[in-house]
């Protein structure tokens, strides 16, 4: 009888242990889909021309408009404008604006002016199942906050803004931007 017992144990034991294994398991939800080939666009997308790079009494007035906003909205910020390279000409870290932030906002003017379009269109590209734009390059910022500054339709500079979440930057971004056209 005590045979039987300890065999119906193990017989539930068994069944306990490997029931969950025998389960069916619920199908994973689809992966995204490939980012569409698309063919081969008549036209270079972001193809704004460069023009003369930014002096720093414009990059001043540009700056100015930005902390205006930032300030106004009570958002401490790291503000930073540089040229058609990417190289700065004025920075900004309003005070008590994360250390941290410095350069990321210098990062992301860079990757604005460089590539001659805002930075949130990376940024929406690796949201959308595109991770290889973040290989192009070792210091892209793909996060919102940085604008190509654009006059008589040619970039000039680019301005980049960190110190709140990525819409924040970009408000005060597009603030500094608007003064420019």
């Amino acid at each position: 009888m005590r045979s039987i017992n300890l065999m119906a144990v193990a017989v539930f034991a068994t069944a306990a242990l490997c029931g969950p294994a025998l389960a069916q398991t619920p199908t994973p939800a689809a992966p995204p889909p490939p980012p569409s080939g698309g063919g081969t666009p008549d036209k270079v997308p972001f193809d704004i021309p460069y023009g003369l790079s930014i002096g720093l009494e414009k990059a001043k007035q540009v700056m100015a408009a930005a902390e205006a906003e930032a300030s106004k909205r009570n958002w401490k910020m790291n503000i930073a404008v540089v040229d058609t390279n990417g190289e700065v000409v004025h920075f900004s870290r309003m005070e008590g604006a994360q250390i941290g932030s410095g350069n990321v906002s210098i990062g992301k003017a860079r990757t604005s002016a460089r590539y001659r379009r805002e930075t949130r269109a990376f940024f929406n590209a690796i949201q959308t199942g595109q991770p290889y734009l973040a290989t192009l390059d070792p210091m892209l910022v793909a996060s919102p906050g940085g604008f190509p500054l654009v006059e008589g339709g040619k970039v000039i500079g680019a301005i980049g803004c960190s110190g709140g979440t990525g819409d924040q930057d970009a408000v005060i971004c597009k603030a500094g931007a608007d003064v420019v056209k």
